[in-house]
């Protein structure tokens, strides 16, 4: 005879004090690490207002500052890894704390890889200064700059605030900055085969671009974070919709 079946499913089983007590340790370390990664996240920012001063503005002063907070980003993307890990392995989160904690370890090389391109732009910069018969920076060159400046702030707005909305239009503003840089490219093209001589001059021009771009790129992947994040949906293969103005 088959056993008869409970009116009621059965109580979930309540956590015992000492899964209570580690789980309430495993929210606290997520959260110190997170608070850890926005940090850093504050930081190369402002590294890269650094550099974008230098372009625009000619302050080459900053750049040692830049120097310097390119190295300490470096340690701290180091440390911060190494804590996401050690999470993962001890806790092994599930659902949201799993996708905060894989956004910190995607978001993480991001934020590193921007310090060092904001460094490389700098240098770029007081490069060209010191060049001999130097040219003007391009105006669309620094509007370049200020362009991927506001997507990264952005990118960083969003990440601190969890809003995948904003997320999502700094994805959509990647199809404008791409269009500055395949028309920067271009101008730079056209420049180099009038004055040939400044051969040098030119192609330190098209890096810079290009590794403006790459910022931009990487804002881009730290929005795709935000939204996987918060909706858990990959997207980063996923054509990027046309921003208001495009």
């Amino acid at each position: 005879m088959a056993p008869s079946r409970p009116d009621k499913e059965s109580p979930a089983p309540s956590l015992g004090p000492g899964q209570a007590v580690s789980g309430r340790h495993a929210l606290r370390e997520q959260d110190v690490l997170w608070a850890d990664f926005l940090a850093l996240a504050a930081s190369v920012v402002n590294s890269l207002e650094k550099s974008v001063q230098a372009i625009c503005d000619g302050r080459f002063d900053l750049i040692s500052e830049v120097e310097n907070e390119e190295e300490d980003s470096d340690r701290r993307e180091v440390l911060i890894e190494l804590e996401c890990l050690r999470i993962l392995a001890l806790y092994e989160p599930v659902a949201s704390d799993l996708r905060r904690m894989a956004t910190v370890l995607k978001g993480n090389r991001d934020w590193e890889r921007i310090a060092d391109l904001a460094l490389r732009v700098a240098q770029r910069a007081r490069k060209l200064s010191r060049h001999p018969g130097a040219m003007a920076m391009p105006e669309p060159l620094k509007q370049l700059a200020r362009d991927v400046l506001s997507q990264v702030r952005a990118s960083y707005r969003a990440l601190a605030s969890r809003d995948p909305a904003a997320a999502r239009t700094v994805i959509a503003g990647d199809t404008a900055i791409d269009a500055r840089y395949r028309a920067l490219r271009k101008q730079f093209k056209d420049g180099l085969g009038q004055h040939p001589e400044q051969l040098d001059a030119w192609l330190e021009l098209m890096n810079t671009a290009r590794n403006l771009e790459r910022i931009a790129d990487h804002a881009v992947g730290i929005a795709q974070t935000v939204v996987y994040l918060e909706e858990g949906v990959i997207i980063r293969h996923t054509p990027a919709p046309r921003s208001a103005d495009g």
